[in-house]
């Protein structure tokens, strides 16, 4: 199965595909899903082919299209064309003719946007040219494998770990609505994972939903991740062609931590003692209570999280090319101080603690602390490699 990871800058794109990807997805400025991520624009292709190299890139085409986006998309074809794309991924049948005819060698994706459930769906879409489906989160492991069997020359994609939307397939207004921000054009604000106090209904005065959870607010409205990281096997034998992993948006330790252990768990799946320490750091990234979604039933889904994201550790940076024997550079993204023990991963190294380092400024001076906007390089007491990620253990209060 391929491991698709997501990519919302060409660091992003970097990290996705050196801890493991074999493909990725982009999105591109005005057109995608996730305009808070940074996308991509002006003359960054030029770099993103050297990064992409053999690998999958597909590129997220996959607003809901009015009729001044049809007229702009027209006139960014040839932008368009400069991108090393092996795929578009796009929920709007309006803009199929028009990549049909300028990019005809070019495969289609159906976004999961698109809410594809059942096998009549998915013949259609493949009839009308599309060569993959990226399948509803809606529809469960057992529908998806009869698809597959019955369609076997289409290619299906899932969601595999991530967030997860209370709306159907994410079409949502309720961040329009409360922001003004429009989740169906790619500026979700994500309201439903705000607190509420109460949610009270005009023919059931005074019936509140839910009851308090904590500090007197609910999360009622707030979906619990996705992780199938246990069940590949099970994907696997359902016919699954490609797992995807959400989050463009979120940081380049996010990306890496994430595709890492999926690869490994994806390499080793008959002998888990070989992906189980990549496992644990699921459980250590940035996430919500995990599920597995609508994959074996609708019972998860119908529990709201609990509380906020929980993380164990503080991303705070990545380490660059070794500049001198043994110092490295050193890209900071949150502070570190001399003497805090910090951990260093990599592709193939679950940790590394260090807590001898010696940090160093732009004058070549030893420095007490690094923060982030200023140059440094960093002298580790371990042994390191350029590519690897600086983590922070969070000290519970």
């Amino acid at each position: 199965m391929e491991l698709l990871a997501p990519a919302g800058n060409l660091e992003k794109l970097s990290y996705a595909y050196t801890y493991g990807a074999d493909a990725a997805y982009i999105g591109v400025r005005s057109f995608s899903l996730r305009t808070r991520a940074d996308n991509f624009h002006s003359d960054e292709y030029r770099e993103l082919k050297r990064i992409k190299g053999s690998r999958k890139l597909y590129g997220a085409l996959n607003i809901f299209f009015k009729n001044r986006d049809i007229r702009e998309l027209e006139q960014s074809l040839e932008y368009l064309s400069c991108y090393p794309f092996d795929a578009f991924i796009i929920s709007d049948i309006g803009i199929l003719r028009i990549l049909r005819k300028h990019f005809p060698d070019i495969p289609l994706h159906l976004s999961t946007q698109a809410n594809c459930l059942n096998l009549e769906a998915a013949k259609m879409y493949r009839d009308l040219g599309f060569r993959r489906v990226i399948m509803g989160r809606e529809a469960s492991l057992s529908d998806i494998g009869e698809i597959k069997q019955k369609a076997d020359d289409l290619e299906i994609e899932v969601f595999v770990h991530g967030a997860m939307c209370i709306a159907y397939s994410g079409r949502c207004l309720l961040s329009a609505y409360m922001t003004g921000r429009s989740a169906n054009r790619g500026d979700c604000a994500h309201s439903c994972r705000w607190n509420y106090r109460v949610l009270e209904e005009q023919e059931r005065p005074g019936e509140y939903y839910p009851v308090i959870q904590d500090k007197g607010f609910t999360a009622v409205l707030s979906s619990r991740d996705l992780c199938m990281i246990d069940h590949l096997r099970e994907l696997r034998d359902a016919g699954i062609d490609s797992l995807k992993i959400e989050g463009r948006m979120k940081s380049l330790y996010y990306t890496a931590v994430v595709t890492r252990a999926y690869r490994k768990a994806l390499d080793h799946m008959n002998d888990s003692s070989k992906w189980a320490p990549y496992r644990e750091d699921l459980f250590r990234v940035s996430h919500r209570e995990y599920s597995t979604g609508f994959f074996f039933g609708t019972e998860e889904m119908d529990i709201p999280a609990e509380g906020s994201y929980r993380r164990e550790y503080l991303f705070i940076g990545t380490v660059g090319e070794e500049l001198f024997p043994g110092r490295f550079a050193f890209t900071i993204k949150n502070q570190l101080r001399q003497g805090e023990t910090i951990e260093f991963i990599g592709p193939d190294v679950p940790c590394i603690r260090d807590d001898a380092f010696t940090l160093f400024d732009e004058t070549g001076a030893q420095a007490l602390q690094a923060d982030h906007g200023k140059v440094f390089t960093i002298a580790p007491s371990v042994q390191v490699k350029p590519g690897y990620i600086i983590r922070k253990p969070i000290l519970e209060s």
